[in-house]
Parts: C-alpha cells; sequence; structure tokens
C-alpha cells in the first residue's frame, strides 16, 4: 500500500484523476476528514472538501505507472 497527499483545484483536474485511476483495477481510497471515497467515483470525489489537500491510499505495491501518471497532484 502506497499514501500520499494531493490536490484536486479544479472540475478538469478531478475528471483527469478519475480518468487516470480508472484506468487500473487496484483500490484508491481518497481520505478528507472523517470521510473516505472511492477515487474511481466522481460523485465522492465532489462530496469531499477539495479545498485543503486530500490524503490518498492505494491499496497495491505495483503502483509506479499510477504514481507517474498523478505525480501532477501530488503536494
Amino acid at each position: 500500500m502506497k499514501e500520499f497527499n494531493l490536490m484536486l483545484s479544479s472540475i478538469n483536474d478531478v475528471k483527469d484523476f478519475v480518468n487516470i485511476v480508472a484506468k487500473y483495477d487496484f483500490d484508491v481510497d481518497l481520505t478528507s476528514g472523517r470521510y473516505v471515497v472511492d477515487a474511481k467515483s466522481i460523485m465522492g470525489i465532489f462530496s469531499l472538501n477539495l479545498s485543503k489537500p486530500i490524503k490518498v491510499e492505494v491499496h497495491s505495491d505495483d503502483c509506479a505507472k499510477f504514481m507517474d501518471e498523478v505525480a501532477r497532484f501530488i503536494v
């Protein structure tokens, strides 16, 4: 499992992030405060507080390609 923080500061960022996550078969969770949502759910992401960094949990040890694709969102 891999953990990091990211910022999704626009609607296009959310859309691009969901499109990237949807390509992979492992689970990715986003945590903001006490809320945890599936990173493949665009509606779930919009229910989070996007003004602060969001904690990401990638449930895979083989996620180097995924990390490269989402590097622009990592803070």
